[in-house]
């Protein structure tokens, strides 16, 4: 989508209608859309990038926000050309983040979120902070969010699938040490602050934890995955389509229990009465609402 013609603008307000529309049927005001992944990866897979098909802007970083009026994008100055020129016929309005005049979104979301309104996103591509941030602002004005469905997904019928590029072990020399004595180092951390539980959700981190590899996010070398430690396993949610018999047995050799992806929300769920730690900047929104249910 680098050329914008005027077939390409009428896609665009097409799109915009259809969300509108869902978001009326849910009762919301406005609709965010970052650009994240599940993971708060810093390049997100193509599956990920609704923010560029719901607006047509291509580049790395910014964040759209849908009301039933108007239709915004955030973008710092790397973007300012870009962005104008690919928003240009669109209906999307660029909003230079940084300068004089223009609301940041929370900004914007206390405006135009009315007494008693709904703000909506996809709570797995929101950071923690950022979801229980916006919580407090709208609580002033007795606000909501709803935050437990995709509606991007809804209506992109050709979305690209998750990323399941095979997993590979990471060998001993290159890695340095061990998994299971990280793991066990990991525990010893744990009894220091009398956790229960260690949920972690990146990438880089899980990648490091296990002594594995993976080709799911451009320049990293990680696969999609969540992992649970507790004193007495580690689950490790993931797409088992992406592990071969090698490295299933190798994890298994660990201790480590092998779980479905989208698992780890159902999990998180029954985490009632422990005392877990878990990187609120970076582990999403609709995680760390599972846990507190």
């Amino acid at each position: 989508m680098k050329r914008k013609d005027g077939n390409v603008m009428n896609v665009i307000r097409d799109r915009l209608d259809a969300l509108r529309k869902l978001m009326k049927e849910r009762g919301m005001d406005a609709y965010m859309i970052p650009t994240a992944d599940f993971h708060e990866s810093e390049y997100v897979g193509e599956h990920f990038k609704c923010r560029e098909y719901m607006t047509g802007f291509t580049g790395s970083a910014g964040t759209a926000l849908i009301t039933m009026d108007e239709a915004c994008l955030w973008v710092d100055g790397r973007y300012y050309v870009q962005a104008a020129a690919q928003l240009k016929d669109s209906t999307v309005t660029m909003m230079k983040m940084g300068q004089e005049g223009v609301p940041s979104v929370q900004e914007y979301l206390e405006e135009n979120v009315p007494e008693g309104g709904c703000l909506g996103f996809d709570g797995r591509v929101v950071n923690s902070l950022t979801g229980l941030s916006l919580e407090k602002n709208l609580r002033e004005k007795s606000a909501r969010i709803a935050c437990t469905e995709d509606l991007v997904g809804m209506i992109w019928q050709e979305r690209p699938e998750l990323s399941s590029e095979p997993a590979w072990i990471l060998e001993k020399k290159y890695a340095g040490k061990p998994a299971a004595d990280k793991i066990a180092d990991v525990r010893a951390a744990m009894k220091k602050v009398h956790a229960t539980v260690h949920v972690l959700t990146t990438l880089d981190d899980i990648a490091w934890l296990l002594n594995i590899r993976g080709n799911d996010i451009s320049y990293n070398p990680v696969v999609l995955s969540y992992v649970m430690i507790t004193m007495e396993d580690v689950r490790l949610f993931i797409n088992e389509a992406v592990l071969n018999d090698e490295i299933c047995g190798y994890l298994e050799s660990m201790g480590v229990v092998i779980l479905p992806y989208n698992d780890i929300y159902k999990e998180a769920g029954a985490l009632q009465g422990e005392k877990v730690l878990f990187e609120r900047e970076k582990g999403n929104y609709a995680l760390y609402q599972a846990m507190a249910a």
